[in-house]
């Protein structure tokens, strides 16, 4: 059965449905930063989401370099890092300056403080194969909290009755996108990989539930919701082959 004899086929094909989902998660909050580029001011949007996701990225980009043999891993998460970049810089220059300042400090201290620290830890690590499997545990934690954060826009659907700010669609695409890693890792028999788009899964399918339960009722207006921001979990996994087709 070719599930069996030519397993390289199956992760590149997930790694290649992955990117062309990310691709597209990642550039869902344009509308947004389009909103700030016009009216020329963040509102009450925040930056967090976004440094976070930059991190993220970054995180991942590093552990392929170390696993080797991971293109699909390393063309995604450049582009999540550069596209992050973009619209930490759009919201840095339009950001009231407290913001600003608070914005380039936390930029600072993930990016320029905690990432190179983490490198520098594991660089210690004598054996290859126990530093990049620190590191991708490492990875696997920080991705598994980031999908804490859509809980707080869950619980606000469900005390508002709206779903203004939890678009079918975005939760749509990382359902889709949790699908596709969850194949690319489970071929490659890596929980780095399966764990954390395993809670994206049951996630994104609960808030697609939810859309479909609160669509039809009411919305609130009075309340400002805070924007939901895409923030993308893609893993690599420790084995050591390659994710093109052999």
């Amino acid at each position: 059965m070719a599930i069996f004899v030519h397993p390289h086929l199956w992760i590149f094909t997930f790694g290649i449905l992955g990117n062309f989902v990310s691709f597209f998660v990642f550039l869902a909050p344009v509308p947004t930063f389009y909103k700030i580029y016009r009216n020329k001011s963040t509102e009450k949007f925040q930056s967090i989401p976004y440094l976070v996701a930059l991190f993220s990225s970054m995180l991942w980009l590093y552990y392929a370099f170390l696993k080797g043999n991971s293109f699909l891993l390393i063309t995604i998460n450049s582009f999540g890092c550069v596209i992050e970049m973009v619209y930490i810089a759009i919201y840095i220059a339009y950001a009231p300056i407290a913001t600003k300042k608070s914005t380039i400090k936390l930029f600072a201290l993930m990016n320029m403080g905690l990432f190179p620290l983490l490198i520098l830890i594991t660089h210690f690590i004598p054996n290859d194969d126990a530093r990049t499997t620190v590191f991708g545990w490492i990875c696997t934690t920080i991705s598994v909290s980031v999908f804490a954060a859509p809980l707080s826009i869950v619980a606000r659907v469900v005390r508002t009755n709206s779903v203004e700010f939890m678009p079918f669609s975005l939760s749509f695409f990382l359902t889709l996108s949790a699908i596709t890693w969850f194949g690319y890792g489970f071929f490659q028999k890596d929980w780095c990989i399966m764990i954390p788009n395993i809670v994206g899964f049951v996630l994104g399918l609960s808030q697609m539930v939810l859309y479909g339960y609160y669509r039809n009722k009411e919305d609130i207006k009075d309340e400002t919701l805070p924007q939901r921001a895409a923030v993308e979990v893609v893993v690599s996994g420790n084995d050591p082959g390659s994710d093109q087709p052999s």
